[in-house]
């Protein structure tokens, strides 16, 4: 069943390729004739576009591989982002000459079938793609990338799991946008014939819904926060877990042998380096537990640091990665990262000791030290307090709570450069590929945004407590003398949160209905926002109550890319 990737839609296929579906969509097969005919439809649609470069963004797996092809046999360089923000496509409009997929400002999202051509097949050595740091550090850098080194990465993938996933569909929670969800969900399922799931599963739960033998593509955020929902039958389905993007908690490993029936096979890798290590740990293993590299991955330790060579940098050069590592065995332990230093009003901060120091204290999960931009930079702080903490700040208050861990850094920090900026949160924001990005940790320091707790959240629904803070910049000028939290702010919130909440929301904002305001909201007081959003992300109804009772209800509606309001 394989197929080199270099061939694109060049050469004959085999009738076993011929009868297996490229896909499901809705639970319907997309199958082999059907799927040629759209990369047809966007090759020729791509062809007939001014400039070398085009932008894509779908939501759709089976219609971003179709697209994705359509666009390299028409010689073009994909620009691949992690999103469809309007910020992200007016950053795009000056680097490319063409945007196409879900974006909210084009109607450019579907092309009509056409019959197929004679294909060629695709030249390895382009620059054929451009992919994008998650941006974790601060702002996604692009990176450039030959065919060829995405190729030689899913050969790798193949030559050390592919008898794993024998007569599997791939279906993932994490987006295809991202390097991982594109070589996981998209390149390799293609090169190894088995049926893509076009959809992105928000939840796990969602797996049960699909039915067959499943290769699944997960996250870190997805998998630590298994919560052992029933998934009846689903662990004797799965044929292999995935994930990779960032560190799986060593806690995470007992929920996911009990509710999945295996833990997840863990790829170490980036956007610059592809693919480089894997490991699959049992319960009870720590993060010392040791890496393996994967196929054709070379490896030295040079001055502490991981030296790395392989077809997947696209040179044979050594690169020294920022990871500090010691050899066991046939293989290497990370040791964390060896650039957490930051130059704040040009003085060097260790990050780490920094986290040190705030969780010798206790009571905190997760923290996240985001430099945060400003007329002077300066370094904030998110922290992820445990349920006994929350309990504490229930019962002393925030600036009680947060006083011995301001102490803690004194010794280590002049004034200057201490973090003075401090939030307090349920859980880390992740985007779709369930990173963890500097841009959303800076938004949770937007002043608009208040002080939040959230205290459930499900498929459907989510519900947070709020501190409405007298210093909230929404009172200013609303009224003076009698301060009240403006309508226009209250709806901010609910919009505000559910696009935290619910992946799948639609981008554009298209219209209120059924809205009442029933009590105002004075500062300090205490209230609850419960929010709850269709499966097809067009409704988000919002209720905002307290103790006194309602205060305000609505529904916003969002519309579809290239839907007016």
């Amino acid at each position: 069943m394989w197929r080199e990737l270099a061939l694109g839609l060049a050469g004959p296929l085999s009738p076993m390729r011929q009868a297996q579906p490229v896909g499901f969509r809705a639970g319907q097969a997309v199958m082999q004739p059907e799927w040629r005919a759209e990369v047809a439809g966007w090759a020729a649609h791509f062809a007939a576009q001014p400039g070398a470069d085009v932008a894509l963004y779908f939501e759709d797996s089976v219609h971003a591989a179709a697209a994705l092809f359509g666009a390299w046999h028409a010689s073009k360089t994909v620009w691949w982002p992690g999103d469809a923000l309007p910020a992200t496509a007016e950053r795009l409009a000056a680097q490319v000459a063409h945007l196409a997929g879900d974006w909210p400002a084009t109607n450019c999202a579907r092309v009509a079938p056409q019959t197929e051509p004679e294909w060629q097949p695709l030249n390895a050595q382009a620059p054929a793609l451009v992919v994008f740091t998650s941006g974790s550090t601060g702002e996604p850098v692009a990176i450039p990338k030959r065919l060829h080194q995405l190729f030689d990465e899913v050969r790798a993938l193949e030559a050390s799991f592919g008898s794993r996933l024998e007569g599997a569909r791939v279906v993932g929670t994490v987006s295809h946008q991202h390097i991982y969800g594109l070589l996981f969900r998209l390149l390799w399922p293609l090169a190894a014939g088995r049926p893509i799931v076009a959809e992105r599963q928000a939840y796990l739960e969602d797996l049960t819904q699909q039915p067959g033998r499943l290769a699944l593509v997960a996250s870190p955020a997805h998998l630590k926060r298994l919560a052992l929902p029933d998934l009846a039958g689903l662990p004797e389905r799965l044929a292999a877990v995935f994930t990779s993007g960032g560190p799986l908690p060593d806690d995470a490993l007992a929920p996911c042998a009990e509710g999945l029936g295996q833990t997840p096979i863990e790829v170490y890798g980036s956007s610059e380096t592809g693919g480089v290590a894997w490991r699959q740990r049992a319960p009870g293993d720590d993060a010392q537990h040791p890496w393996r590299a994967l196929p054709g991955v070379d490896w030295r330790i040079e001055d502490d640091q991981l030296a790395l060579r392989s077809p997947q940098l696209g040179s044979l050069d050594w690169f020294l990665a920022a990871d500090r590592v010691r050899a066991e065995g046939p293989g290497f332990v990370l040791l964390g990262r060896a650039d957490r230093i930051v130059k704040i009003e040009e003085k060097r901060v260790s990050l780490a000791a920094i986290e040190q120091a705030l969780l010798a204290l206790g009571g905190v999960q997760e923290l996240r030290l985001p430099l945060l931009p400003g007329r002077r930079q300066e370094l904030g702080v998110v922290l992820v307090p445990t349920a006994a903490a929350w309990e504490a700040i229930e019962t002393q208050g925030r600036t009680a709570w947060l006083a011995p861990r301001k102490r803690a850094l004194e010794p280590l920090l002049e004034a200057t450069v201490r973090p003075r900026r401090w939030r307090l949160v349920s859980e880390l924001p992740v985007n779709a590929q369930g990173k963890t990005t500097q841009i959303a940790l800076a938004a949770l320091f937007d002043p608009m945004r208040p002080s939040a707790r959230l205290l459930q959240r499900e498929a459907q629904r989510a519900c947070w407590a709020i501190e409405v803070e007298a210093r909230h910049p929404g009172f200013d000028g609303h009224f003076p003398g009698h301060p009240v939290l403006p309508g226009v702010v209250q709806l901010d919130w609910a919009e505000r949160f559910g696009r935290e909440a619910f992946a799948h929301l639609l981008p554009a904002f298209a219209g209120l209905d059924q809205l009442k305001f029933q009590q105002v909201i004075p500062p300090g007081a205490r209230v609850e926002l419960e929010l709850q959003c269709d499966e097809a992300g067009r409704e988000l109804r919002f209720v905002l109550r307290s103790a006194r009772g309602p205060h305000a209800s609505g529904k916003l509606r969002f519309a579809a890319a290239g839907e007016g309001a």
